[in-house]
């Protein structure tokens, strides 16, 4: 046990001298407050292009609370979920190549606490990051717009976890897998799309899958209720995330030298 809060205490000190724990956080704040500071100022916007007939006037119906909050959601789903991966991609693949690994892993380590510390310690990262940016894009979202209701942001906000949660377990088990960090991202993005692809051209049949946390958070928002898959989503969800986590620290295993 002691071994393993070595590790993860080694792991944020890493992500502070990378700088990880400022740009991470950063880029998550920034891309959670477009959404919202862009549509309440689009009117503005749009005037300031210019190309507009002389005399013509810009009205556009302000959305509501939750159509911004679910279109905040939709936001982190895209460019979010490239920056999920890009954060944990090198998080193996640099200590391997650098000849680090081996100096770990010739002390009393496991490989279920070196695989462990890491995936803890990018979890909760990027989690904390995400929760942060997503509660100021909740706040200007009832300053601008309206109010939302507290319990759909936390609700939403817990559902969406999943989400982030399986990008990053995925992405760890390809950093496992393969040496090469283009190798991680393009078989990380590549399986995220596929799982995207297919809840998107066979719904009724994945409705179990990880891919639908998204639409059950931004459900939730719209609604203030849960979508009928929603207990089978959470339970199959976390079944397979934690499959993910025990295939990494077998793969990792299989490595005879480090």
């Amino acid at each position: 046990m002691n071994s393993f809060f070595m590790l993860f205490q080694k792991e944020w000190t890493e992500s502070w001298r990378d700088g990880k724990l400022l740009w991470l956080p950063v880029i998550l704040i920034l891309l959670g407050l477009i959404q919202p500071l862009s549509l309440y100022y689009m009117p503005q916007i749009i005037d300031m292009a210019g190309n507009l007939p002389e005399g013509a006037v810009i009205d556009i119906p302000r959305p509501r609370g939750e159509e911004v909050m679910a279109s905040t959601l939709s936001q982190f789903g895209t460019v979010g979920t490239a920056i999920f991966v890009f954060s944990v991609m090198g998080s193996i693949a640099h200590e391997r190549n650098q000849g680090a690994l081996s100096l770990v892993m010739a002390r009393p380590v496991s490989p279920l606490q070196y695989i462990g510390s890491k995936w803890l310690q990018q979890v909760l990262l990027v989690l904390v990051s995400f929760a942060v940016s997503y509660g100021l894009a909740f706040y200007y979202t009832n300053l601008l717009f309206g109010k939302v209701e507290i319990d759909r942001f936390l609700f939403s906000l817990f559902v969406y976890s999943i989400w982030i949660v399986f990008v990053m377990s995925v992405t760890m088990f390809f950093g496992a897998l393969f040496r090469h960090i283009g190798g991680i991202a393009g078989m990380s993005i590549s399986f995220i799309a596929f799982v995207s692809l297919a809840g998107s051209l066979f719904p009724r049949f994945t409705e179990w899958m990880p891919d639908k946390a998204k639409s059950q958070a931004g459900y939730f928002i719209m609604h203030g209720s849960w979508d009928h898959a929603f207990g089978w989503m959470v339970f199959s969800s976390s079944g397979i995330v934690l499959l993910l986590f025990m295939c990494t620290v077998f793969v990792f295993k299989r490595y005879e030298s480090y």
